[in-house]
């Protein structure tokens, strides 16, 4: 990460944990009883150790190593995307010849790769991306230029796109006047234009990319303080976070999910609403036990407790919908979508956490792993069978 990004990623963190620090002074009322101020305590004690971390200084705060994360807001390894796309563009036509005489026009300044049409170029995008520029055709037979490039800024939302064309219609201006292309450019198209406008659209993604790499590390430093101030300040909500994204981890190696880091996210910080409950009260909930009633709804409550903590955080916005429905009698239909994930996307998702969930509620209870997943099979129309099978499979 960049200096720049480091400095912006620490402003981040220390915002939030000033705004943790100061709902929770808000908090220290004369009538709260032992207990809720201890609870309180802790908060504002974890909450001063990351913070003195933040500025190099020794710490004993709870290891997180357990619930480490890779996030990627784009198409690509996680922090290991190799050659980045600073000069790559993708070529798409239906004509051959037109093909390789713009990449032997091009080929000097930037890494070009051509394909034939809609289809091939998606092929392209996925198998040899990243790009930095795709330049496409409008009018071509099967797929067209429309299409192609609507379905290419779903699998690589930073490549900036390009139409070059004999006929430009109404669908493609409209594109670009809501920015989803970034330039037209009409056949035939002198050699000097052509050059000028994809080295702009290569700085524009350079751009972009920078972007991306502080968002992606800002969002890691805080999903890390979060889970570090919930190991310091409840260590029994941090150690059934642990076991829950274990069992997650196992699903997606069965059910991929792509991008899979806001499912694991969400796992991670699902019990992030239990931050202020005390360690008793929360052992005696997880397995089970009978807990006054007061208490049973107070805990009942942590997922909304905690979707509503993190609502509010940029891209996280997804996994606090998921940590909200993880003891919801039913999945609420009215799902929200991101850019990243579908809805049906987003179903699935928590349709894993929840079964991870609730396994381990029967695995803290005392059950065995065979008379959990027994439970769990008679749950099959909430969870669907294949995904309980592929839990016992770990």
């Amino acid at each position: 990460m960049t200096a720049m990004g480091s400095k912006r990623a620490n402003h981040d963190i220390r915002n939030a944990l000033n705004v943790i620090m100061g709902s929770a002074q808000l908090l220290q009322e004369p009538d709260l009883s032992l207990k809720q101020q201890k609870s309180v305590e802790r908060i504002l004690t974890a909450s001063r150790e990351l913070l003195a971390m933040l500025e190099g200084q020794s710490s004993k705060g709870a290891h997180t190593s357990d619930l480490k994360l890779n996030i990627s807001l784009t198409e690509g390894e996680p922090w290991n995307r190799g050659y980045d796309g600073g000069g790559r563009v993708l070529l798409v036509d239906d004509e051959p010849a037109f093909l390789e005489s713009n990449r032997q026009l091009l080929h000097e300044e930037f890494e070009v790769q051509t394909a034939i049409g809609g289809e091939a170029g998606l092929a392209v995008l996925k198998s040899r991306g990243p790009f930095a520029v795709i330049v496409s055709d409008l009018q071509m037979p099967g797929m067209r230029g429309d299409e192609f490039l609507r379905r290419a800024r779903e699998t690589a939302p930073d490549t900036v796109r390009m139409v070059l064309t004999g006929h430009p219609d109404t669908k493609i201006v409209e594109a670009l006047n809501r920015g989803h292309i970034f330039r037209i450019l009409t056949k035939p198209c002198e050699r000097d234009t052509l050059r000028s406008a994809i080295a702009q659209a290569v700085i524009r993604y350079r751009r972009v990319s920078a972007e991306t790499e502080v968002l992606e590390s800002s969002l890691v430093s805080t999903i890390e303080v979060l889970t570090g101030l919930l190991a310091a300040a409840n260590p029994e909500a941090f150690e059934r976070s642990v076991r829950i994204t274990r069992y997650v981890r196992h699903l997606l190696a069965k059910y991929p999910l792509s991008p899979s880091w806001y499912l694991e996210a969400a796992a991670m910080l699902s019990q992030i609403g239990c931050i202020d409950m005390d360690g008793a009260l929360l052992t005696a909930a997880y397995a089970g036990s009978k807990i006054a009633a007061e208490d049973q709804s107070r805990f009942e409550a942590h997922p909304l407790a905690g979707r509503d903590l993190l609502m509010h955080v940029p891209r996280l916005e997804a996994v606090a919908w998921m940590i909200g429905q993880q003891l919801a009698e039913k999945i609420s239909r009215d799902v929200l979508q991101t850019a990243a994930l579908s809805g049906e996307a987003i179903i699935t998702a928590t349709k894993m956490l929840r079964l991870a969930v609730a396994y381990d509620s029967l695995r803290t209870s005392g059950r065995s792993e065979a008379e959990a997943i027994g439970q769990l099979r008679s749950r099959s129309a909430e969870f669907g069978s294949e995904m309980i099978v592929a839990l016992a499979s770990q």
